[in-house]
């Protein structure tokens, strides 16, 4: 679990409405189901009418890594590429299947394999270029989703406010009512801004970062499978590895 993205949503969750509180407000003023109900279908139909359905989908299977993001063991991954370049100097590639079985990753499982197959370095690094880019791109086709909520989201709250004042506008022979309209028709600004700031774009951004990650480590183990297909010794393998691992302070 990511405690920092649960953190930050309900730090900033708790600063809005403590200090409607504060000012002396009711946090039924700003619980309105109708202006929510106008911003979220109204972005989400905007998003849908620009992104094919299985990028829709991907984006909101990639929502989870906002809490739970990937597992990566830095450490347990450089012991295993020093592990798959002292078999494969010592018994073969052909050895190298055993433990292509054993992995669960699926771009692993593929470099193993053409390893074992024989495929020159310089093939084998452009076959996992390729698939890397396609994983880069899918998921970024995903992402973006939460890019274009957060541009439509505000827009979609303006509209709101407005079909909330032309709703006052018709109600303007009782006097009484108009304060209380107004406010309420103000609060689909207040979510269209909100959700936009607080939650789609931070998403978006947090999603970025970790799909860069996970680029990566892809392009760290296509270029250590590409160095043990060459049979470089272990050590540069492992210089090789190093390189691409975040530097901890």
């Amino acid at each position: 679990m990511d405690w920092s993205s649960v953190g930050g949503l309900l730090l900033a969750l708790g600063g809005i409405f403590l200090g409607q509180i504060l000012e002396g407000g009711h946090l039924s003023s700003i619980l309105q189901p109708t202006a929510f109900l106008i911003v979220f279908a109204g972005t989400i139909g905007a998003v849908l009418l620009q992104t094919r359905i299985e990028s829709f989908l991907q984006g909101m299977r990639m929502l989870r890594w906002v809490f739970t993001p990937p597992k990566q063991d830095d450490q347990k991954l450089a012991e295993a590429i020093a592990l798959w370049s002292t078999v494969s100097r010592r018994e073969g590639l052909l050895h190298l299947e055993a433990h292509m079985n054993d992995s669960r990753d699926p771009f692993i499982k593929k470099g193993l394999r053409l390893l074992v197959d024989g495929i020159t370095p310089a093939k084998l690094q452009e076959i996992l270029a390729i698939d890397i880019a396609t994983y880069e791109n899918q998921h970024r086709q995903g992402l973006r989703i939460w890019e274009s909520a957060g541009g439509y989201s505000p827009t979609v709250g303006i509209l709101g406010a407005v079909l909330g004042l032309i709703h006052v506008m018709e109600n303007l022979s009782d006097p009484a009512r108009l304060g209380g309209g107004i406010a309420v028709a103000f609060v689909a600004t207040i979510y269209g801004v909100g959700l936009a700031n607080l939650f789609f774009l931070p998403v978006a951004n947090k999603l970025k970062a970790l799909l860069a990650i996970q680029i990566n480590t892809r392009e760290m183990l296509a270029d250590c499978l590409s160095g043990i297909a060459a049979g470089d010794n272990l050590r540069l393998i492992q210089e090789r590895a190093e390189s691409y691992f975040e530097k901890k302070p």
